[in-house]
């Protein structure tokens, strides 16, 4: 099983690399950021010791597919994909918060409300809900954007600009990005007999100052679906909902006494239970952008991403 967890390139006009999670960005001249998505796997801010086969390539042709889908209403970084796993775009300042939209009770928000607590970055969650129960409306919970290693931490809109992490101005910007892209996902996943659950969006600002959006986009590391079909009913019987994210990795940790708490220890993940993962990624990539997924040739990633860079670079 070919995956590619680390890169260490030397590209012509290379100024810089940056390695995130999952993600590792190489700044070049010219103010361009070349973006390779790894096939790393991320699960309560704690990287996994081995590699999903394919992770990388689903989740940057999902996201360079969905930036493709809103760029009619929001701007954003990529110019240009000459690899499955590689995105290149324009350099920008990011963000230091995520913009982290619910449009359900779900996950972190679940976990929060199961505590008692009725309110989650200084927005008030209704009384009487159930896990899963759609928001009245759509809430924004922000994060603060954490370093690789830290986790990453609720903030309210008030203390994002009482403490100038985000001016006003650019706040109400980013606000609205996120309710309109939020909007066009619910959409396109409708129209996939998907719910759009909840999701992040990660922004900066070019050099010429506008605000665009970066990073990744309605994928599975990202954002939380579930099956249309069968909402209603498993609601109304009180049963777990069918999804499609990340979740299925989050319980598996759980289910052996992994939340990424100080002293606990990473369960082995079996080959078997990798295949596993990585066959739920191409489901998901199936399912949210509804074309068959090609598997890129992986007998030497890095060569090829290194050969298709050149001859884009060239």
């Amino acid at each position: 099983m070919n995956t590619i967890i680390d890169t260490n390139f030397n590209f012509p006009g290379q100024q810089s690399l940056y390695k995130g999670k999952v993600r590792e960005v190489y700044t070049l001249e010219d103010d361009l950021l070349l973006m390779v998505a790894t096939d790393r796997l991320s699960a309560f801010d704690v990287v996994m010791p081995k590699g999903i086969p394919y992770k990388g390539q689903i989740l940057n042709q999902i996201a360079t597919k969905m930036m493709k889908d809103t760029e009619d209403i929001v701007p954003n970084w990529l110019v240009a994909t000459p690899d499955p796993n590689v995105a290149i775009g324009k350099r920008c300042e990011p963000f230091k918060v995520e913009m982290v939209i619910r449009g359900y009770m779900s996950g972190h928000a679940a976990r929060e409300y199961k505590q008692g607590k009725r309110w989650l970055c200084g927005v008030e969650m209704p009384e009487g809900m159930k896990e899963n129960d759609a928001f009245p409306t759509p809430i924004i919970t922000p994060a603060t954007k954490a370093e690789m290693g830290d986790h990453d931490e609720d903030i309210s809109r008030e203390e994002i600009l009482k403490r100038g992490i985000v001016s006003q101005e650019d706040y109400i910007i980013l606000e609205d990005y996120t309710r309109k892209l939020f909007a066009r996902g619910t959409e396109i996943a409708a129209s996939r007999g998907l719910i759009l659950v909840d999701t992040k969006y990660e922004f900066g600002k070019t050099a010429q100052g506008e605000i665009v959006l970066i990073d990744e986009i309605h994928t599975p590391d990202s954002s939380r679906y579930f099956y249309a079909e069968g909402y209603e009913e498993r609601q109304n019987k009180e049963e777990p909902q069918k999804q499609l994210s990340k979740e299925f990795v989050r319980q598996w940790l759980i289910s052996n006494n992994f939340q990424g708490l100080e002293g606990q220890t990473v369960p082995e993940m079996s080959d078997a239970y990798i295949q596993s993962v990585s066959e739920r990624y191409i489901e998901l990539y199936e399912n949210i952008t509804g074309e068959n997924f090609h598997k890129a040739d992986t007998e030497n990633i890095q060569r090829r991403i290194e050969n298709n860079v050149l001859a884009y670079l060239s």
